[in-house]
């Protein structure tokens, strides 16, 4: 595994900036990568797209279906016999009205058991954010140094990882892995 420091910048300008500032203080081509990081949920990892298989906040909605079903369709069909009752109208619009029912509460339900995203605080473990990562293939001596230019060239999140690094790239970066902050680095998230 091999040593990488790495800082998130805004724009593209910004990050060639970061590389040039690396390059003139020592570091070599093969050792310095710059790609764009796709926002959360935006790294197409399933066929249809997203990051995850199952939205969390949905994980309610089966039971909430289940209680509005039971519950539309009581409503329904009581209204149903109303108008059964009040009108004379046929038996099956009793029967519609308990299907109309159950199939809105089962909507109602669905939805009102789905959960907002929690927002993460910050004594958990950071979320990676969007942008032009700019990774730099260091060694112990000289990550402090990368750090230092990172910081310097206005780099963001300013991260320390452990990958492997091939034919000039990190080769196994994982978007959805929370980047490991240089502590003396580490700014507040923008």
């Amino acid at each position: 595994m091999s040593l990488i420091i790495a800082g998130r910048f805004q724009t593209f300008p910004a990050a060639e900036s970061a590389a040039q500032r690396l390059f003139a203080r020592g570091f070599v081509e093969e050792d310095v990568t710059l790609f764009f990081v796709n926002p959360s949920g935006q790294h197409a990892r399933y066929p249809v797209g997203g990051d995850v298989g199952t939205d969390a906040g949905a994980s309610g909605a089966p039971k909430g279906a289940g209680k509005g079903v039971t519950i539309g369709a009581v409503a329904g069909a009581v209204v149903g016999a109303a108008v059964f009752a009040v009108f004379h109208a046929p038996l099956l619009v009793s029967v519609i009205a308990a299907g109309v029912g159950a199939y809105v509460g089962s909507l109602i339900g669905a939805m009102s058991h789905t959960k907002k995203p929690r927002v993460a605080t910050q004594a958990e473990e950071p979320m990676r954010h969007a942008g032009l990562l700019v990774a730099v293939h260091v060694s112990a001596d000289s990550q402090d140094q990368a750090a230092t230019i990172l910081r310097e060239a206005g780099g963001m999140d300013i991260e320390r990882a452990s990958g492997r690094w091939k034919q000039g790239r990190w080769s196994d970066f994982d978007p959805l892995q929370p980047p490991h902050p240089v502590n003396e680095f580490a700014q507040s998230r923008v």
